[in-house]
């Protein structure tokens, strides 16, 4: 039996945090090994391990999509995977951390052993660590580095590029004093600050298990290497543009950032219309009016030319900022709304990307790319494509699609709605699930409400829909989705989709078609009852928000329906559970179908 201990976190500290939590627990349970998990999200660290805790773990596992600091794991066996790796390869999960804890043995030995043969000269060496999340790799490979190079009794600093950032940035002359340069990366790193230095490099993995080794063997080069920094750099960026960009990645950073604002924008507008009524905005000086102001004025002013600011960053770093907000202001100046500010966002992006690589300056003027050159030519070159060529034509058929959804028939309405439901329920919280997300949320600065209704609505359904199964029919669910289902009812509620990821997980073709069949019908029923909300998250608390949702008892009305829907279709399709030594609920062993 193993003493393991973990770390989980997500960016909200919410779903992926608590699945990947219990996931972890029940599996390391059922393989007879303890386990403690820290969790860490935007609440702050929950259930903190303690020195003594580390102290006594035989391995460590981080399950995080946000930064998490290892050092205070220094020295124990480690493995670092995503949340999502951990909700659906759980005990792969566990396995791989077993089998490093049996390779620290051996490896210290390895380690350890070149030690006698050391010369007693002292070297300098210096490291980059970059991995293509930037979260515990980074970190882990840095680590491992510092103690190698301390067991052999030389001198190193590691900079490491991560998601915070870089940080302990080498210096000219640290680089200019190393014997040997070691790059551990996974993601692109620039290697031309490093030319006439003997380069080594390879990926975190190989740091984080041979680090004396690799040490060695960059010393080991007779001579400085004659590197061909360009064509190094050319094939890095493309094979890491195959693993981390891509339109639905830039999008999907674009409104990663702008929901915070639509969100606060959202519930502030509520919050006016709670106050001033229905005409809050025209009673000027009023609470109301001033709620208005912040909310609708500015808050859904800007998030537009945020969504398209930070598409552009996710394209061309920082240097596309600036175009891209720029474009998105233009894109709201000449009404063609978030449809126009998706465009201003990946022109700006990909126009600076493309004049950063092409745009060649003398080393003395490279720092006038970033601060002059490149923002003011791609924010010109935006700028006027926004007025005269991309924003008249999406300012159409915004127009013609928003006259289309604002003269909806209830034929066309039932459609829309089945469309937007049914794509909430399939991926819950993937691509599918956000594109119908982000189309609901960029009608709102449009007054269009119907759509952000019937999204809500639907994504709360298959949580629900699957507690409500675990609880009225649980013949049919295994003891852990029962007990799943308490917290499915919460995730539910809260409108967090991904509450019904570890059903789906465990038997996909009989869940997903049932939660997609009670979302389809929620959406269409929203639609069909003119049901508009002003508020683009947030669960059932908003709806006790007065004026932020009409037609209440309706929409309460479809949610239940899909959620019983989805429910008695669970029952019809699932077949009885069924296991050799006794009644279903006596004990947790494995559960079969009849």
């Amino acid at each position: 039996m193993a003493n393991i201990i973990a770390v989980t976190g997500c960016p909200t500290g919410i779903a992926h945090t608590i699945m990947a939590t219990e996931a972890l627990k029940k599996t390391a349970l059922v393989m007879g090994h303890e386990i403690k998990i820290e969790t860490q999200g935007a609440e702050g660290v929950q259930n903190p391990l303690t020195d003594a805790d580390i102290a006594a773990a035989d391995t460590v596992i981080i399950s995080s999509d946000i930064f998490v600091n290892v050092k205070r794991f220094a020295g124990k066996p480690m493995v670092a995977v995503s949340t999502s790796a951990a909700i659906g390869k759980t005990q792969s999960i566990i396995e791989e951390a077993l089998a490093e804890m049996e390779k620290t043995s051996p490896n210290t030995e390895e380690q350890t052993a070149p030690v006698q043969t050391l010369p007693p000269v002292v070297k300098r060496l210096v490291g980059v660590t970059s991995c293509p999340t930037g979260i515990a790799h980074t970190f882990m490979a840095a680590e491992a580095l510092r103690k190698a190079a301390k067991t052999l009794g030389y001198e190193i600093k590691v900079e490491t590029q991560g998601s915070v950032g870089a940080k302990n940035i080498l210096t000219c002359e640290e680089i200019e004093d190393a014997d040997a340069v070691i790059i551990a990366a996974d993601a692109h790193v620039d290697t031309r600050r490093f030319a006439g230095k003997r380069v080594y490099e390879t990926s975190t993995k190989e740091a984080l298990h041979n680090a004396v080794t690799l040490i060695q063997a960059a010393l080991a080069q007779s001579s400085p290497r004659k590197i061909d920094y360009k064509g190094k750099i050319k094939q890095f960026k493309k094979e890491h543009s195959t693993t981390r960009t891509g339109p639905y990645k830039h999008l999907m950073t674009g409104v990663s950032y702008m929901l915070p604002m639509v969100i606060a924008g959202g519930i502030l507008i509520a919050l006016a219309f709670a106050f001033g009524g229905i005409y809050a905005g025209d009673a000027k000086g009023s609470l109301g009016w001033a709620l208005m102001q912040i909310g609708g004025a500015t808050a859904f002013t800007l998030y537009v030319p945020v969504l398209a600011g930070f598409i552009a960053y996710s394209i061309a770093d920082r240097p596309g900022i600036t175009p891209g907000l720029v474009g998105g202001m233009l894109a709201m100046t000449v009404g063609s709304g978030f449809l126009g500010g998706i465009l201003a966002g990946f022109i700006a992006g990909y126009l600076t990307r493309f004049l950063n690589n092409k745009i060649n300056l003398p080393d003395n003027l490279q720092g006038l790319k970033p601060v002059l050159i490149l923002p003011v030519l791609s924010t010109l070159v935006v700028g006027l494509l926004m007025i005269y060529i991309v924003g008249p034509p999406v300012k159409i058929a915004l127009n013609s699609l928003e006259t289309w959804l604002i003269g909806l028939q209830q034929g066309s309405a039932l459609i829309l709605g089945l469309i937007l439901g049914a794509m909430m329920a399939f991926d819950m919280g993937g691509p599918v699930n956000k594109a119908a997300y982000t189309f609901s949320v960029g009608l709102l600065a449009s007054k269009i409400y119907m759509p952000m209704a019937a999204v809500m609505a639907a994504g709360m359904v298959p949580p629900l829909g699957l507690a409500l199964a675990a609880t009225l029919f649980k013949s049919r669910f295994t003891i852990d989705e029962r007990e799943a289902g308490k917290a499915a009812y919460v995730l539910g509620i809260s409108f967090i989709t991904e509450g019904a990821i570890p059903y789906a997980a465990r038997d996909p073709f009989r869940v997903i078609p049932c939660i997609m069949v009670g979302s389809a019908v929620t959406g269409a029923l929203s639609m069909v009852f003119d049901v508009n909300l002003l508020v683009p998250h947030g669960g059932v608390f908003v709806l006790f928000i007065p004026n932020a949702v009409t037609h209440l008892l309706n929409y309460i009305f479809a949610i239940a329906a899909g959620t019983l829907i989805s429910a008695g279709l669970l029952f019809i399709v699932k077949k009885p559970l069924a296991k050799a030594d006794g009644p279903l609920a006596d004990d947790r062993s494995e559960q079969v179908p009849v």
